[in-house]
């Protein structure tokens, strides 16, 4: 969805005000270490879709406890905020920050397996002649191995 400037504003405006609310105003447990990534809010500002993130092992106990307090965040928002309409809210889990976490993970683990398979100064001769001259040998005592079992 194409969004103008005005509407980042208000979506920014509705992000900052819903953090702001769980911040100082809402007392629930669950919602402690809640981080509010974004909001987008309707055009005509009657819904505003919230995107929240947590840690893995809390999103069902977080989930339940903004389903159960969705109408008082709303009425605190609506206090705040100068809109004509207090938007309903739907809290939606963001799971692009557990995605980013699973990338830099697997970099990681690929650069650690990059580096061990590597091989090191001393495998590889520095000088390219004489890389070739040592090949060479090992293939003539190959050859010569096998022609004295023969």
């Amino acid at each position: 969805m194409k969004q103008g400037s005005s509407n980042r504003k208000v979506n920014e405006q509705a992000r900052e005000v819903i953090a702001s609310i769980l911040l100082f105003e809402i007392s629930d447990p669950r919602l402690e270490l809640v981080t509010i990534t974004g909001c987008e809010v309707s055009y005509d500002r009657s819904v505003c879709n919230v995107f929240y993130t947590t840690e893995p092992e809390r999103y069902d106990d977080v989930a339940a406890a903004f389903q159960r307090g969705a109408g008082r965040i709303r009425s605190l928002m609506a206090r705040k905020l100068s809109w004509r309409v207090a938007p309903e809210l739907r809290f939606l889990l963001d799971t692009s920050v557990d995605q980013a976490e699973r990338i830099a993970s697997a970099l990681a683990a690929d650069a650690h397996r990059s580096a061990v398979a590597a091989p090191t100064d001393s495998d590889v001769p520095a000088d390219a002649d004489a890389f070739a001259a040592e090949r060479a040998e090992e293939q003539a005592e190959d050859r010569s191995h096998d022609g004295e079992g023969a």
